[in-house]
Formats: structure tokens, sequence, C-alpha cells
């Protein structure tokens, strides 16, 4: 396996990657559907809110913790110790 090549440094990069690539998937899907309309540009004030529609708060919230359970189910096994470990003979 090709995490058996890879020393703790490269290891450590790999997770905090895979991180912030969950991190960019994470902003893009819990902000579909909250951009202005093209027109309310025009008319908007600064009391206006910064955004109409979008998910509810706690589907934002289930899908931040998705993604974060995904992040940790990947990295203890990348950062585990079991996988450099060479049988004794």
């Amino acid at each position: 396996m090709i995490l058996r090549r890879l020393n703790h440094a490269q290891r450590v990069v790999i997770v905090v990657a895979f991180g912030l690539a969950l991190y960019a998937l994470g902003n893009w899907v819990t902000t579909l559907g909250t951009r202005l309309p093209s027109q309310a540009m025009e008319y908007s004030s600064v009391s206006a809110p910064a955004a109409f529609g979008g998910f509810y708060p706690w589907v934002r919230f289930a899908i931040w913790m998705l993604l974060l359970a995904i992040w940790a189910a990947i990295s203890i096994p990348v950062l585990s110790n079991r996988l450099t470990d060479e049988p004794h003979r």
C-alpha cells in the first residue's frame, strides 16, 4: 500500500490537505441557494439580509458534522502506526 512508503510528516500533509478539501466542499454545499437575486443587488441596503434561501441552520450543522466524521474516519487510519509496523520475524 502506498501509505507504507510515506513518513509521518507526509501523512500529516495528506490529512491537512484532505481537511482543506472537505472544508471547501462544506463551504460550497452549505451556501447553496444563499446568493442574492441579481435584481436585489440594486435595491439592497446595509440593513438588508445578506442572503435569501439556503438550508436551515440544523441542516448546515448536520452537513458539517458529516464532513467532520468523514475527515476523522479517514485521518485516524492514515495517521495510525499500524500501517507502518513491520511484522516481527
